[in-house]
């Protein structure tokens, strides 16, 4: 079970390929992603899931990531027809075959508990991402691809490396050296300890480089602002939370070793960082997709501070980890709607979205207000949930810094979304013919709704599934 749920995105991806009709090739994908999410309601549904003599295995962090990696994509999946149907001048068969491809990869992550086989999962993730990339097939969207892949693979080396490193504490420390998270997690008291903070500084790099935490996220702006935009919110919402499940990983071993404290200094320093330099690059945004890749690179700092502050704050971040995926969804999905009806990305270009594209306009406002923390959208319980963790272990400095980073957020985006969504529609506007369809306009819908679910009721399962995540990361084996 475990190995076939890799094996059908990947099958799809193949059946996706082979299909010679560039018409009926995109309704693949979301046979894929409901194939792919079937297979995952009845892991979840079932006991524990290993495949492969334990190399895969299914636990509560995985759980989590996977249940929110297959529901973006099978939203997404629905959208894509639509897009593609709108970019008939483009061949999709390379197009549609990564994006399957990429599902594959992310659950051959979230599956994986051997760290060797992680990094290939991860690695395998960014080669399927590239061609997406560079969809469009101009001057900046090849630059933007060859960013991403060059960038990504200097912190995928290090991660890499930080494996090595691991693998050699357990041999310094006279144990059989082992990639085996299990194994792992049962030594982590006889782990070398200046080996074991050396692996974890540069798999927190490496991993954080595919996360897109600061300093590591100088490839996110190029790529995000020239990716199509459903490509965007597999980014933001799925490879990037693989990242973060990678980081931790790392981070339970620390914790199991007795070295949490000097894991969770490095987490709440890169996730201040993260957030106050995406706050800086958020004022006065001019490119509203550049603006949703910073706002990334801030939602990415939130999910290790929340991490890093523990207790109450860690099912804070793994329920910001859910929100982010979902709103993001909502935001580029949007953006993109309101790039291909304006043709520009420049707030100097786009005026008036709401009333040019009153669906796709009303849900980037929406979008905006959600993931800027405003109730009752879901990120506003997830990020109330960090500061209560923060304030309730005595951390105030980085509470007080957590609140104002998250209200110079929201004057910067509030700056640029209105600038977009206001006023009457430009000269742009009426350049192209493009409005709201039901295959580009209800993906959105569902996931608006989703977020304002969230953010007022948990359901039971997820919930849950959360409560076991917390236990499974906080508490020492």
């Amino acid at each position: 079970m475990a190995l076939l749920l890799v094996l059908v995105p990947f099958v799809a991806a193949a059946i996706a390929y082979a299909v010679p009709s560039n018409r009926w090739r995109p309704w693949v994908l979301p046979a894929g992603a409901l194939g792919h999410l079937v297979l995952v309601s009845r892991a979840l549904a079932g006991d524990q899931l290993t495949g492969l003599d334990g190399l895969l295995a299914l636990d509560a962090l995985g759980k989590l990531v996977l249940v929110l990696v297959s529901v973006l994509f099978f939203v997404l999946s629905i959208y894509a027809p639509g897009y593609l149907a709108l970019r008939r001048e483009r061949k999709n068969r390379v197009f549609c075959a990564c994006l399957l491809a990429a599902l594959a990869m992310m659950t051959l992550v979230a599956l994986s508990h051997h760290l060797g086989l992680m990094w290939v999962g991860m690695e395998a993730t960014t080669l399927a991402c590239g061609p997406l990339l560079f969809f469009n097939r101009s001057p900046n969207s090849t630059e933007a691809t060859w960013k991403y892949l060059l960038i990504g693979s200097v912190g995928i080396a290090l991660a890499l490396f930080g494996s090595f490193f691991l693998a050699y504490a357990s041999l310094h420390a006279g144990a059989e050296p082992t990639l085996l998270f299990d194994d792992l997690l049962r030594e982590a008291p006889q782990l070398s300890r200046p080996w074991l903070h050396a692996a974890f500084v540069l798999l927190l790099v490496g991993y954080g480089t595919k996360m897109g935490l600061a300093p590591m996220h100088t490839w996110k702006p190029d790529a995000y602002g020239e990716a199509p935009g459903l490509v965007g919110a597999l980014l933001a919402g799925g490879v990037t939370s693989c990242a973060y499940l990678a980081i931790l990983r790392f981070y339970q071993i620390c914790r199991a070793a007795g070295e949490v404290d000097f894991a969770r200094e490095f987490l709440i320093f890169l996730g201040l960082f993260s957030m106050g330099l995406a706050a800086v690059f958020l004022v006065r945004q001019r490119d509203f997709k550049r603006m949703l890749a910073y706002s990334s690179v801030e939602h990415m700092g939130i999910l290790v501070l929340g991490v890093g502050i523990g207790g109450v704050a860690t099912f804070g971040a793994l329920l910001h980890l859910i929100n982010n995926g979902l709103t993001k969804g909502v935001m580029f999905l949007s953006a993109g709607n309101i790039h291909r009806a304006y043709d520009s990305k420049s707030t100097e270009a786009v005026s008036g979205a709401m009333r040019r594209l009153p669906l796709s306009g009303s849900l980037f406002l929406a979008g905006f207000l959600a993931i800027t923390g405003s109730p009752p959208g879901g990120p506003f319980l997830s990020e109330f949930t960090i500061l209560n963790g923060a304030i309730t272990r005595g951390a105030f400095v980085v509470a007080g810094l957590f609140l104002l980073l998250l209200v110079t957020v929201f004057i910067g985006m509030g700056s640029t979304v209105l600038s977009v969504v206001q006023g009457a529609p430009s000269e742009r506007a009426a350049a192209t013919d493009y409005r709201d369809g039901f295959l580009t306009g209800a993906p959105i819908l569902v996931l608006a709704g989703l977020v304002l679910m969230l953010g007022v009721y948990i359901p039971p399962p997820l919930h849950r599934l959360l409560h076991e995540a917390v236990t499974f990361l906080e508490v020492q084996p």
